[in-house]
């Protein structure tokens, strides 16, 4: 059985808004999401010159949304784990804890991929 709701454009609109919503509420409460975002704002027209071609600029460009995409999921589960308390838990320190693993790997693959790109076509 369907969800109730909106359907069609109304819910394409809709769920354009909620998404918005959701990059406003990173950016205002994570201190993370902007360094992280500022770090792809500069990076974003560096791939057009580190790449030789559209698939190697793509390569590079799909990093950077990939740290941003990890960020955004590690604040919803940080999000929802402080909603349910704030006393310690090792469930909830577990999650929060691979949420971080998961933004620490993103970043870990700009950094092969930008630099093995950097090492084959600038040097």
């Amino acid at each position: 059985m369907p969800k109730p709701g909106r359907t069609g454009i109304t819910r394409i609109i809709n769920a354009t808004g909620y998404s918005f919503k959701g990059l406003t509420a990173c950016w205002k409460n994570e201190a993370a999401f902007r360094q992280e975002l500022m770090f792809c704002v500069v990076l974003l027209p560096l791939s057009f010159m580190v790449g030789q071609d559209p698939l190697e600029t793509a390569l590079l460009i799909t990093t950077l949304f990939l740290v941003l995409l990890m960020e955004l999921l590690n604040s919803a589960i940080e999000a929802v784990v402080d909603r349910i308390g704030h006393e310690m838990h090792d469930l909830s320190g577990r999650a929060k804890d691979i949420g971080s693993a998961a933004v620490f790997l993103a970043l870990l693959l700009v950094v092969i991929v930008w630099g093995l790109m950097i090492l084959k076509n600038v040097f």
